[in-house]
């Protein structure tokens, strides 16, 4: 790439699961969004597949228009979930996906969904994952979903995928095999190591086929990139939802360059809450808490707020990757109902920490510095109150004698 590329905003492509995901319900969306429906049914013609055709339609969750995308099989009126599920191996839908004419990309991304099924289920069953007989997703509607995804997304490249975190659905769910709790077990499998959570209503939100697409095709998941909106398509799920729109909204557009960072600067998220109704017992454990998940620092400052009422304003500064984990903690131990944050730049000294010998044990001494000319230094806290429990001695005496033993140090 040369130096004129590097300039060009890069493409992305922004999945929100609030209501979970589904291979139809992303299919749906991409349609939405703009990608051409008579090139997509042009290449999953050329697979070795018969007797189905596509339905898409505009329909209406929860006042949302959105597209509904279903895979409709000769003799058989309905679309996903009602017409009989043919069960295929692994091996066996690998062999189909590559005998078709689609491209080598997504050849190897529908073969890579799949094979992450199958390991999901193989661990799930004991079973190896080239001899897995897929149930739930083994079906010619489910093999349509995946390439047909895959195959939509490549009519936007070059594009960068990225998620929120995942609304897996909550309460119980009906499997070939009997009741198990949502989300299934593939699903969960599927999901090791992305941020999910559970809200709204009962039952299965996040399917096996819309995790393995999403595990796949997203670089990762978190907050929304910086980015210029271009467009937006939403689709739709099989049901409505009495508390939510059963929807998956993605969002085309381009990444909005960062400025160039100064010389020992990082970006930083900065979470703020406004709070007049709450316990003072509760600030610590909250910033407790916070600090043991990830937070850089936690502080609390006293404003006035509306109504004449004195409050407290919680500031919470971390990686911009623990926005969510941390937002979520602040609405279960605080009583705030609104967070805000902000991307923001903040420069440190560079840090280094020493031990020096006194005269009441060994004291961590932090040291930092720029352009290695030495700015500031200080005893640990936690090291010389250990020390003056340890002795008697009091704290300050301590904390003299560290500083003693480091000018010493640094003085030889």
């Amino acid at each position: 790439m040369n130096s004129e590329d590097a300039k060009i905003p890069k493409r992305i492509l922004f999945i929100e699961p609030f209501s979970g995901i589904s291979g139809d319900m992303l299919l749906g969306a991409l349609l939405d969004l703009g990608v051409n429906r008579a090139r997509l049914e042009e290449k999953l013609a050329t697979l070795p597949l018969q007797g189905f055709s596509l339905s898409i339609a505009t329909c209406m969750r929860a006042g949302i228009r959105a597209a509904k995308f279903d895979v409709l099989q000769e003799g058989h009126e309905d679309g996903h979930g009602h017409h009989a599920h043919h069960h295929r191996s692994f091996r066996d839908i690998r062999a189909l996906i590559e005998a078709s004419g689609i491209s080598e990309w997504a050849m190897r991304k529908s073969v890579e969904a799949f094979g992450k099924l199958a390991d999901a289920e193989g661990r799930i069953h004991g079973q190896a994952p080239e001899d897995v007989h897929f149930h739930e997703v083994g079906a010619l509607d489910s093999i349509i979903d995946i390439v047909g995804a895959v195959v939509a997304l490549e009519e936007l490249m070059p594009v960068r995928v990225f998620s929120t975190r995942v609304n897996v659905g909550q309460g119980t769910l009906e499997c070939r095999h009997g009741i198990y709790p949502a989300p299934g077990p593939a699903t969960i499998e599927l999901l090791k190591g992305v941020p999910i959570y559970a809200e709204g209503d009962t039952g299965e939100l996040t399917t096996p086929t819309g995790a393995a697409l999403l595990v796949t095709l997203a670089e990762s998941f978190g907050p929304r990139p910086p980015m210029t909106v271009q467009r937006v398509g939403y689709g739709a799920g099989s049901r409505d939802l009495p508390a939510s729109a059963n929807v998956l909204r993605i969002t085309l557009g381009t990444e909005v360059p960062a400025l160039p960072a100064a010389a020992g600067c990082e970006l930083v998220a900065v979470i703020e809450a406004n709070v007049d109704d709450m316990n003072p017992q509760m600030y610590g454990f909250f910033m407790e808490r916070a600090l043991a998940a990830g937070a850089l620092d936690v502080f609390a400052t006293a404003v006035q707020m509306k109504k004449n009422r004195p409050g407290t304003l919680i500031s919470v500064v971390c990686e911009p990757s623990f926005v969510d984990p941390l937002a979520a903690l602040l609405f279960a131990e605080t009583t705030t109902i609104g967070i805000r944050y902000a991307l923001v730049q903040r420069k440190t000294l560079q840090r280094e920490f020493l031990s020096v010998k006194t005269e009441y044990g060994e004291v961590t001494v932090k040291v930092s510095t720029e352009a290695g000319r030495r700015l500031n230094f200080a005893p640990e806290y936690e090291s010389c109150r250990r020390l003056a429990q340890e002795s008697g001695a009091p704290l300050k005496e301590v904390m003299h004698a560290a500083i003693r033993a480091y000018l010493e140090l640094s003085d030889e």
